[in-house]
């Protein structure tokens, strides 16, 4: 099941005069909808979700349409698909895509870093006490399963055979799956894992230290949709990269730490403090929204470890980031 949502670009705070002249000189019909896929519009859609509030789409001449779907693969199903332009989530799909000869590349680097912990309940001591474990994840061929893989083979513990895997949601749904006994433990983005450690769950492991540099998560589009598209693509990122620039400046904390409370801790300031400037001073969203060489290798060879892709096919999975838009 997907939903939709339509941003038109409002203001709040710095930018506020300039944002409210666009809505008045570009009425919503003026602008061109392009059709956002994602897995919940969370943390990681931060600098998205500035672009939105700060006008920066409007004054692109763009109209964002959010569509919401279940989880991570169902967002690049939804580029496939064609029920989304692009899609905002991680790149294992993507690459899978490409090296398959489909059409899905990634355009752009949303996030280079994860701001993660591996949340276990409290009796659960080490890694190593995850052995027959259910640990929550969002997908078994993306994101979240693949960091836990790696963190859970430097422990001696393999999947399958050592663990389960439980298809329990994108982090939200995990704290629920948690808190209700559905799993024993899961990977729990900031501020969720600092949540979990109050509640009196434990933090055994940090993604960051073990994957210090790798794409978490990517603009994919369809070529053929791209190809047609290049004009207003790039204004798609010059958008998005307006909100990196401006969330990356703790001068506009004012307007950031609201936008980032309303999709982590409404109710908890000083939580959600901690997670957006842990996350910031990790250099999770990168100037430009320029992939690093070492985040595009990261992304590769965890995917040749976790078995989603061959030794062989590392070479054509570099096909899969066309950097084209961003040189431009």
């Amino acid at each position: 099941m997907t939903t939709r949502r339509e941003f038109i670009g409002g203001g709040l705070g710095l930018g506020a005069a300039s944002a409210a002249g666009i809505a008045v000189a570009q009425t919503a019909e003026a602008l061109t909808v392009v059709r956002i896929a994602g897995a919940g519009q969370g943390f990681n859609w931060l600098p998205i979700l500035v672009a939105e509030k700060q006008g920066f789409f409007a004054a692109n001449g763009i109209k964002a349409e959010y569509v919401s779907v279940p989880s991570v693969d169902r967002a690049t199903a939804a580029v496939r698909e064609g029920t989304a332009d692009i899609a905002v989530t991680p790149p294992e799909g993507a690459v899978a895509d490409t090296v398959r000869g489909g059409p899905l590349r990634l355009y752009a680097a949303n996030s280079l870093r994860l701001p993660m912990s591996l949340v276990v309940k409290s009796d659960i001591k080490n890694l190593a006490g995850l052995r027959g474990k259910r640990i929550g994840t969002s997908s078994l061929t993306e994101g979240t399963a693949l960091y836990t893989q790696l963190i859970l083979q430097r422990a001696g513990l393999n999947f399958p055979g050592d663990y389960e895997f439980v298809l329990s949601g994108i982090h939200t749904a995990r704290w629920t799956a948690l808190q209700k006994g559905e799993i024993d433990a899961a990977p729990q983005p900031a501020p969720w894992n600092f949540m979990a450690e109050s509640a009196g769950y434990r933090l055994i492991g940090e993604v960051n230290e073990a994957i210090p540099e790798i794409v978490f998560g990517a603009v994919v589009g369809n070529n053929a949709w791209i190809a047609e598209h290049r004009p207003l693509m790039r204004r798609v990122l010059a958008a998005m990269s307006r909100g990196h620039d401006f969330i990356n400046d703790p001068a506009n904390d004012a307007v950031t730490l609201p936008i980032y409370m309303g999709v982590s801790t409404p109710n908890d300031r000083a939580m959600a403090m901690r997670g957006l400037v842990y996350t910031r001073d990790m250099g999770m969203w990168p100037k430009g929204m320029k992939f690093t060489q070492a985040a595009r290798e990261a992304t590769i060879d965890l995917m040749v470890k976790a078995r989603l892709l061959t030794a062989e096919q590392r070479t054509g999975a570099h096909a899969a980031f066309d950097l084209s838009l961003l040189d431009a």
